[in-house]
């Protein structure tokens, strides 16, 4: 099985800012050619997974209930453009709680890895964060950075990890993803 992870908020849909949310469905808007890019990941074969905080839920900021409604649209405006999302997991759990779940830790990932059999060795991780890169390296994934999120390349210098590729967006990621056999 090929299989990549997606952070969704600076990956999918535009990165609401530091400390923000995506609290309503008005608030969730796809990144330019981020449906296409899961599109193309699908028809290549990949099972694609989604992997993200949104500690909002655990704080009070916005309920389960809306989460689970952004996270319909989202599917079916993927599906709707050609592309398959797998399953999608979140942490909804605040820092304080010191769940395995909450990115940088691999908890999720791992989750993914058992109930869908993924050689996580053999997956990558796209996210928008040096968290993420943690993250994909705390469960023996391929860490693949991107650019159309919270992080920069200017700030190289301060990054915690190192990412195992670097890509302007998901779009470019994906094609370099269905290059590796």
């Amino acid at each position: 099985m090929r299989a990549v992870f997606l952070d969704r908020d600076g990956v999918i849909n535009k990165y609401p800012g530091d400390r923000l949310y995506v609290t309503s469905l008005k608030k969730f808007s796809f990144l330019p050619h981020a449906k296409k890019a899961i599109a193309l990941l699908s028809e290549a074969g990949f099972e694609i997974f989604v992997a993200s905080n949104q500690a909002g839920v655990g704080k009070g900021t916005y309920t389960q209930k809306t989460l689970e409604s952004i996270t319909a649209k989202m599917l079916g405006d993927i599906e709707q453009a050609g592309g398959k999302i797998t399953k999608v997991y979140y942490c909804t759990h605040r820092k304080e709680a010191g769940c395995n779940c909450r990115k940088p830790k691999p908890g999720l990932l791992k989750k993914a890895g058992r109930e869908f059999k993924v050689d996580l060795k053999k997956a990558y991780f796209v996210g928008d964060t040096i968290r993420d890169v943690l993250t994909a390296h705390a469960a023996g994934a391929k860490s693949i950075l991107i650019f159309s999120g919270k992080e920069k390349m200017s700030n190289q210098k301060n990054w915690q990890a190192k990412p195992d590729f670097v890509f302007k967006d998901l779009f470019a990621a994906a094609k370099f993803l269905i290059s590796v056999k």
